[in-house]
């Protein structure tokens, strides 16, 4: 019995099904939950998530008197990424107030993202946020333009030190919080000739006693 073009036949199979599988794999304007995460970590490998929600202006002063502006500021300190010196501000002609005076150190400097558009201003970012499930998505389709509002699970990758340090997170809650576990975010999609890209997003974190957010 010649076994041979059965095996081809099988052979051709497999290999059409496998072209199948691929194709459907490689269409990034399909509406599935593979695409959406994609999309969603394609769009914060490039926006890493960092300390303060806008850049901050260094080097700075703080009025050593209020605990509330130097805490963050000292854990930094602690954590090499900033260096802190003391000085007198006269406040008036025969009074004068402690303040301290923080810059980023040479340590801190590999790990301070400086703004672009503004001289002087930037902040300390500490990873990126990876999805680990897609929890829901809005009715859609696979036409360019169309939406899907979506909701999901993610993680920070990789924190660095500083930003698992004790004195740090005691001092900025909400990184405690980013990094303690999966977080739920949700952000907006729409499909281009590209495929899906995020095209706005929301966190559902809040802000902390002193104003800022960990996005």
């Amino acid at each position: 019995m010649n076994i041979y073009p059965a095996l081809k036949a099988l052979r051709t199979a497999a290999t059409c099904t496998a072209i199948i599988f691929l194709g459907v794999g490689c269409n990034k304007k399909e509406d599935n939950s593979l695409n959406f995460r994609n999309a969603i970590d394609s769009y914060y490998s490039a926006h890493p998530v960092c300390l303060w929600s806008d850049p901050a202006k260094l080097p700075v002063q703080a009025d050593t008197s209020d605990n509330s502006k130097t805490a963050g500021y000292d854990a930094l300190v602690d954590q090499g990424l900033l260096v802190r010196t003391t000085a007198e501000k006269k406040k008036m002609i025969v009074a004068s107030k402690q303040v301290n005076n923080y810059d980023v150190s040479d340590k801190g400097r590999s790990a301070w993202t400086a703004d672009v558009n503004q001289p002087g201003y930037g902040n300390f970012c500490y990873g990126h946020r990876k999805v680990t499930a897609i929890d829901s998505s809005t009715p859609t389709s696979s036409e360019a333009g169309a939406t899907t509002q979506v909701t999901y699970h993610y993680t920070i990758t990789d924190p660095p030190a500083w930003a698992t340090a004790p004195e740090t997170q005691n001092a900025y809650p909400k990184l405690h919080a980013e990094l303690a576990g999966p977080q739920t975010g949700q952000a907006t999609l729409t499909n281009t000739n590209n495929g899906w890209q995020l095209s706005s997003a929301r966190s559902t974190q809040k802000p902390n006693a002193g104003g800022q957010i960990v996005e």
